[in-house]
């Protein structure tokens, strides 16, 4: 019993290494590694080895399943090049196992004892998140070593020669074994790699090992199919079509098993290598066979999981991504684009809120009310999202933009109740009272409200670029607007002495509308300051300037 818990306990810390490994990694280069798949998947030969060297990275390929399905969810990707991207991926990590074959137990304490100091050191920089996966690495050569210890007590027990051996000549019950121990461990890798250690210590027969090496492979394409169950069409369709080739291709590989042990056993010798350069020959040729076909298999998964049709601005699918909250620059990514979503909507509202005005449109401002209520509803998904992304897995730079989103999407919400209130006292003071602005009136609410507009797309365009230069012109506008707005209020009064009827029975409406688009252009320009702030371009207030300036007090 007591050797059967040590091998256990291995087992956890194998998987738990791995897991420190790949989500260290995506936390000190996940935006990086976005940035390099994105750029650099241009033909299916360039996405394949664009997947071979982030994969081996990352040490997972449902990490690189899950960052490209977001790229097809996001239509920067074709499906075919996504699928390419995944054939290399399963190379990639193949090609860790032949790595993690080695004997490295060296070096393990060596990465434990580097990681802990800087990771206790620095925890919440790049240099501490480094550090975590070199604990991670150190733990899984250290895990690799204790299961090599255990599993050679363990086989000399004749009840564990009885088990293993009811596991041979059974392919299809060992690829179901090593399929289900992939999915509970989180990872194919940190199987393979057990397996090849089990065989080395003669825990495991060569032929059975096989079987479970293809399972783990099995276990992966389901992986991710379940990582990305509850998101988009689009998201779905990648590991949905990884998992076509993984299926195929067990299903040719199995009855060759043989003849690999009869000819490649006797060249290669050891059976932890026999087990890992099977893993990679089976992914590269899975790779070299499959990566001509992608967009045959990719037309038959869009077959089978079809797009839903898309539909006005407040019906469009959202972004915010379940499976993308593992990788937390990624989850970051999917929430910007649900807040720019939200800002649409903000816009469309503030468009068609100038048509109410002019035609006295009814039904369109009851449209309008109600997109209040999706941009509402997006405000709380979107928060709801945020706070699922752990904060401590954010580096500076996230964290920051973490931030910025929230403060967006509260604007965003802000100004989605002024317009409906805009448009309730419109309904109320001038369409059911059958009452008009002057022409001049009209003419300084159309101009109000075309550089409310101007301003809220170069809002937009501050958010999602971050440019310091922007947000300064922002700020410009938002002092342009009070002057406009002072000015107008002023030519409002001196028609009112004048007599002017329109003006008169409409002056209180006339003043609160422009007072709700100054408002409405103070919440636009508060998108700068985060920009401003960060950038050291903020300048000190004007009322901190004045107690300043001020003489002191003579007592």
């Amino acid at each position: 019993m007591k050797h059967l818990l040590n091998l256990l306990a291995a087992v956890a810390l194998l998987v738990w290494g791995t897991y420190l490994v790949r989500t260290g990694i995506l936390r000190v280069f996940g935006a990086n590694l976005r940035h390099v798949l994105a750029r650099s998947i241009g033909t299916r030969l360039a996405a394949a080895l664009a997947g071979v060297g982030v994969t081996a990275l990352v040490q997972s390929s449902t990490a690189t399943a899950l960052i490209v399905s977001s790229f097809v969810g996001q239509g920067v990707v074709a499906l075919p090049i996504a699928l390419a991207v995944m054939l290399g991926a399963d190379v990639g990590t193949s090609l860790m196992s032949v790595v993690f074959s080695f004997d490295l137990s060296w070096l393990s304490p060596l990465f434990i004892f580097v990681g802990v100091v800087f990771f206790i050191s620095r925890q919440s920089s790049a240099l501490g998140r480094f550090g975590r996966v070199l604990i991670g690495l150190g733990l899984m050569l250290l895990a690799l070593r204790l299961v090599a210890d255990s599993t050679a007590i363990m086989v000399q027990s004749p009840a564990i020669k009885a088990l293993l051996l009811s596991l041979s000549s059974d392919v299809l019950l060992e690829i179901t074994v090593g399929a289900v121990m992939s999915l509970v461990a989180y990872s194919s890798l940190a199987i393979v790699l057990l397996t090849a250690t089990l065989a080395a210590s003669g825990a495991l027969p060569l032929d059975v090992a096989m079987g479970l090496t293809l399972g783990a492979n099995l276990g992966s394409g389901v992986l991710g199919v379940l990582a990305t169950a509850k998101s988009s069409v689009e998201v779905r369709q990648v590991p949905m079509g990884n998992l076509v080739f993984k299926a195929v291709g067990v299903l040719l590989c199995a009855p060759l098993v043989g003849l690999w042990l009869r000819y490649a056993r006797p060249l290669l010798g050891d059976p932890a290598t026999v087990v890992v350069l099977f893993h990679l020959t089976f992914n590269l040729t899975m790779a070299f066979v499959f990566i001509g076909l992608t967009k045959v298999v990719a037309r038959q998964v869009e077959t089978w999981l079809p797009k839903a049709p898309r539909h006005m601005v407040a019906g469009r699918p959202h972004h915010l991504d379940p499976s993308a909250l593992a990788t937390p620059s990624l989850a970051i990514s999917c929430a910007a684009r649900e807040a720019l979503h939200q800002a649409d909507i903000v816009e469309t509202m503030m468009l068609g809120m100038l048509r109410v005005i002019k035609d006295n449109d009814l039904r369109l401002a009851e449209e309008l009310r109600k997109l209040d209520d999706t941009v509402d509803q997006l405000y709380s998904a979107i928060k709801y999202y945020l706070t699922k992304i752990s904060r401590e897995a954010l580096g500076e730079e996230e964290s920051r933009r973490w931030t910025d989103i929230i403060s967006f999407t509260i604007n965003m919400e802000q100004i989605g109740d002024i317009i409906e209130r805009i448009l309730i006292d419109i309904e109320d003071k001038k369409i059911k009272k059958n009452r008009s602005f002057s022409d001049a009136g009209m003419a300084e609410i159309c101009e109000l409200h075309a550089r409310l507009v101007d301003n809220l797309r170069l809002g937009m365009s501050v958010f999602l670029n971050a440019s310091v230069r922007d947000a300064q012109k922002l700020l410009e506008e938002k002092a342009r607007f009070r002057e406009l707005e002072r000015a107008y209020a002023g030519t409002h009064l001196m028609r009112l002495t004048e007599n002017t009827v329109q003006s008169i029975e409409t002056s209180s409406l006339h003043l609160d509308l422009i007072s709700d688009l100054k408002r409405i252009n103070s919440h636009i320009c508060s998108i700068a300051y985060p920009i401003l702030d960060s950038a050291g371009a903020l300048a000190p207030s004007r009322l901190k300037q004045l107690l300043t300036d001020a003489p002191s007090e003579v007592t």
